[in-house]
Formats: structure tokens, sequence, C-alpha cells
């Protein structure tokens, strides 16, 4: 059976997102949850306080993710996931990630106030640090929990204060006595803003998401001299600056090559020693592309390493390139993705085939799960920015596929 009678609460989704906005909120109106900070924290309690309300319980993994679970009828059978992450980037936007994870709350109000039972077990998860934006590495808690991110290599990333992922979580208090591996599941469902511009463009509700581009980042470091800015002709320079810039219009040029499917970014750069009137002697920058094809990818990486490297020659740079991850081009389950399909039609919402562009928690989980996501629109496509913004019927359509999705696979007993 499907949700029937069943509707989302539109008023209540937009001030559970507005409530936890104001956990971490910005001048401008975002939110800045780094993973593991006090705002995280913050946020996490009142997520927990929220699940068990609804009438779950909640456990936390070794990874700090959150699982909520609403039992079933038959607690023997594996659950059905939904979820995404509540931290944020550091100038961030309200609805990315935590309209996934508050989204599938709502789902739960929905069938704890409706006396709903179903044959499987529902789980809502918040995953650790989906961001990146802390410790240099994206999807860490679905990536530990996956098995494809090893946990002792998690365990020692950085952030830049020093503090490892490990420390951070102790000290946090995050660290959870479940372990972090994958148990037996039925599905997952993840619903995120689309953070592009295609949906609205072509003005549809839903987006059925099929798969997630293949990334790939990359850590550079280009060393020259530290020289004085005034002294030093332009036949004694080693501009560490100079050279990187040049590697800079590199990345651009290499992802305008590959036309709209084309994605570049160089989004990091440190300059050494950060002086007006010295001559920069280090940079160190993070470059990463993504596209539907790997091998896309990696020969486009494969040109920008070839292209720095001639660069570094001619300005007499020493240069080194370090991979940090890269991330398979993902498909996701066809059984999962048609009820997506099937519940945007029974609903009658507008909705188009789509690729995802971003990195999600969905990418990991689909690894050992059977995976699905469900995008809505985003004005302008903006994302990662405290402008990012998305209408209260936005939310609650994609709520509402959410629901009949999971409902159709956990089985509604009445």
């Amino acid at each position: 059976m499907g949700a029937g009678n069943l509707r989302i609460n539109e008023a209540r989704l937009w001030d559970s997102l507005m409530e936890m906005a104001q956990i971490g909120t910005t001048p401008k109106g975002g939110v800045k949850r780094l993973a593991l900070s006090a705002e995280d924290m913050a946020g996490r309690a009142l997520f927990a306080r929220w699940c068990e309300a609804a009438g779950c319980t909640v456990r936390v993994d070794a990874a700090g993710n959150m699982f909520a679970r609403r039992e079933g009828r038959d607690p023997s059978r594996p659950p059905v996931l939904m979820g995404s992450h509540l931290d944020s980037q550091p100038t961030g936007g309200r609805f990315d990630g935590a309209l996934g994870v508050l989204a599938g709350l709502e789902v739960l109000r929905v069938l704890q106030e409706a006396g709903v039972e179903t044959e499987a077990p529902i789980e809502l998860v918040n995953w650790t640090d989906e961001e990146g934006a802390r410790f240099g590495r994206a999807m860490i808690g679905s990536g530990i929990w996956a098995g494809q991110l090893d946990a002792a290599e998690a365990k020692a990333l950085r952030d830049a204060g020093g503090m490892t992922f490990g420390a951070a979580l102790d000290a946090a208090g995050a660290r959870g006595d479940a372990p972090a591996r994958p148990f037996p599941a039925d599905s997952y469902f993840e619903l995120h803003i689309e953070q592009g511009p295609i949906l609205e463009r072509a003005g549809r509700r839903i987006g059925i998401v099929t798969g997630a581009q293949a990334q790939l980042w990359l850590r550079a470091t280009v060393i020259g001299r530290d020289s004085h800015a005034g002294t030093t002709p332009p036949s004694a320079r080693r501009d560490a600056l100079a050279g990187a810039a040049r590697m800079v219009l590199a990345v651009q040029r290499i992802m305008r090559e590959a036309g709209e499917d084309g994605r570049g970014t160089v989004g990091a750069l440190t300059v050494l020693p950060g002086s007006p009137n010295v001559i920069p002697g280090e940079v160190r920058f993070t470059v990463e592309f993504r596209n539907p094809s790997e091998a896309v990818v990696a020969a486009q990486a494969g040109r920008f390493r070839a292209e720095a490297e001639a660069i570094a020659a001619e300005e007499r740079l020493e240069l080194a390139i370090e991979e940090r991850f890269r991330i398979p081009a993902q498909p996701f389950d066809p059984a999962c993705v048609a009820l997506v399909r099937d519940a945007a039609a029974r609903l009658g919402l507008s909705a188009m085939e789509i690729v995802s562009g971003a990195g999600h928690d969905a990418v990991h989980v689909a690894a050992v799960v059977p995976s699905a996501m469900i995008f809505v629109p985003c004005r302008d496509g903006l994302s990662h920015n405290e402008a990012e913004s998305i209408e209260p019927g936005e939310a609650a359509d994609g709520a509402a596929v959410l629901l009949e999705a999971v409902l159709a696979r956990a089985g509604r007993v009445g």
C-alpha cells in the first residue's frame, strides 16, 4: 500500500527547518555548523530530542553517525534507511543536508501521529561530516560506515588547527558505541536540494536521481623561493604564486573544454609567507574534477598534472601533486529509482531524470545498500551559499515523494 491518506505537514516541516537554521545562523541568513563543532553538536542534540519525541530510539556509531529507529511489525527485517547530514559549509545555506534529515523526521512524525505500522523498521540517519569543510575529506561518516573510507585514515585527518577527526569525535562527545560498519538494510533514500539550476530551468518539481558523477580531489604544493619584492628582478624570481595562477587557469580551461558536463574547481588556496612585500615562496591549493564519465575525469587529472609540471619547469618551481581521494561514478538502484519515479507520478508532480553533480552520502551508501535520491529545485541553482533558498511547498513535495518511496519498501500494514 502507498501513503494513501497520509499527508506531509508542510508548515511543521518548514518550522523545523527554520528552527534548525537558528543553530549556527550567520549574519546573512545562512548557517555555519562545521562538523563536530559546538553548533553541529547542538543541532545533533535537537535532532535526537525530536526523534525520541516521534517514538524513535536513537543510537550513535563509532564515526558519530546517528540512527533514529522506528520499529516495524517484523523487527528482524532489514530496515529501510533515509537521511542526509546536518553539518554545513563555513558560509552554508539552511537546506543543504538539513532538508533530507528533517524531511525524514517529518515522515516519522506523520507515521507516528497516524498510528501507521510498517512491516520493516525505518531508520533515519544523520551522517557525520558530509561537507568535508573542516577535515578536507567529504562524506567521512558515510564513507567509514560503507567501508569506502578506512577508519584509521579518517581518524588521522586534521583540521586547520591540527585537531584530528578522531580527537574531534572524542572532544565533542560524538563517538558512539555501535560499530561504524554496514548492517543489513533493505534500501536507502536521500532527499536533497539539487544544488544546481537544471530543475528550476526545466520547471520541474522533482528530480529523479539516477546516479552521481565521478569525482577526483587533488592537492598541489608549489615551491619557489621567498625573496624581497622590491629588490628581486624578474630574472631572479621564483614566484610560487605566479606559477600557481597559471595552473589554476589550466584547471578552468580543461573544465571548459569538456562542455556543459565539465566541472573543475580550485576551491582553496594558501599563499606563504603571505606578506605584501615578499615574493611568495610556497602555494598550496586544491583541485577537483567531476564528470559523469570516470574516463573523462581520469583524462582531465592526467592532463592537469602534465600541464602543471610543464608550468613548474618554465617558472623554475618545485611541484608536488597528491591525490586526496577519488569517487567512481555511482549508478543508483533501478528498483529504488523506479519507486521515486512512481511516487512523483502518483502525486502529480512534474519530474525529470537527472545525474547528481554533487557528492552525497548516498554515493557511499549505494556501494552496499540499494539506494536512490530525490532532488527538489533551489532558487537560481545556488548552494554552498548563505543565500541558498527553496520554497516551503518544494520542501513538502520532496518529503511527500520520500514518504511514498519509503512506505513502498517498508510495507504499510494498514
